[in-house]
């Protein structure tokens, strides 16, 4: 059971980026994720009513609104960039570039909470230096000229690093508040910041397969997240990380499928074959960064 519930939380998140992009030509990235967090919070309100553990107003106050404000921030225009980015790049490209949050987390670690890398996690960082040069081999014009590709891939790293100010930030809650309550007053923070600016009723100009897009982009992270946990409790760490590694290897296996079944309606990747010898290098990294103790030390079976 815990390989099946790691596999369901690794193809919802690898099956994202593809779906979001279907709603993306409709709706804009903003009342996107207006509507992701309205549901999320929503589920996680009614939850947390059900088992009588809403957090109570007097927790919120001091360093612990300080750090819910900061994740909310970050959290919330994580998903406005990310979404934003996709308006430009392909969603392998967008996958092959999400490491760099884990490798950014581990740097803000050393430099924050003083730990340190393992040699490891130093050759998963310098494959993944390598394997992106390798990827964006054929990339150095829209590099230079500054154009929309480029952009999205600014957007998508500025995405990565808000993460990890919103991952610290809830390290930093995680003995103040329940997880579920910490998720919940982001979750709604999100939805309040994203109000003024999203455009609710565009929703109307879905038609019915959008519709369904947007919907599974809202129970996504709830999905996702939900059997990532069960995962968790069911299987070996080691073996669930190793699979979660392998996102990218998801999604271009379903971004090119869907590409040459429905060539009309979902884009090509732009990736040449190089680049494919890129986003494995890269893949071997975060293998070897998130698991490589596991794989390669001697004591290892």
């Amino acid at each position: 059971m815990g390989f099946l519930f790691t596999l369901i939380a690794v193809t919802m998140w690898a099956s994202f980026p593809i779906a979001v992009q279907q709603v993306l030509t409709d709706m804009d990235p903003q009342t996107i994720a207006w509507y992701r967090f309205a549901v999320a919070t929503l589920v996680i309100f009614i939850l947390l009513i059900k088992k009588n553990k809403l957090p109570r107003l007097t927790q919120l106050k001091g360093k612990i609104l300080l750090f819910l404000c900061i994740a909310t921030l970050g959290l919330g225009l994580n998903f406005f960039f990310y979404h934003l980015a996709l308006r430009y790049i392909p969603p392998v490209t967008s996958q092959i570039l999400s490491p760099l949050s884990s490798f950014m987390m581990l740097l803000a670690g050393v430099v924050l909470f003083k730990e340190r890398l393992s040699s490891y996690q130093k050759t998963g960082l310098l494959c993944l230096v390598i394997g992106l040069a390798i990827f964006f081999n054929d990339k150095l014009e829209n590099f230079l000229t500054f154009d929309l590709y480029f952009q999205g891939i600014l957007l998508a790293i500025c995405a990565s690093a808000l993460w990890v100010t919103y991952a610290i930030s809830q390290k930093l809650l995680q003995h103040k508040l329940e997880a579920q309550q910490t998720l919940l007053i982001i979750y709604l923070g999100c939805t309040l910041f994203f109000t003024p600016v999203a455009d609710i009723g565009q929703i109307r100009a879905l038609n019915n397969v959008q519709l369904g897009y947007l919907f599974f982009c809202c129970i996504n992270t709830l999905l996702a997240y939900g059997c990532y946990a069960e995962a968790l409790n069911r299987w070996e760490v080691s073996k669930v990380s190793a699979l979660i590694t392998q996102i990218p290897v998801f999604t271009i296996l379903f971004a090119n499928g869907l590409f040459y079944l429905f060539p009309n309606h979902f884009a090509d990747q732009q990736v040449n074959g190089l680049s494919y010898v890129g986003a494995a290098i890269v893949i071997l990294g975060s293998l070897t960064s998130a698991v490589g103790h596991k794989l390669f030390s001697k004591g290892a079976k």
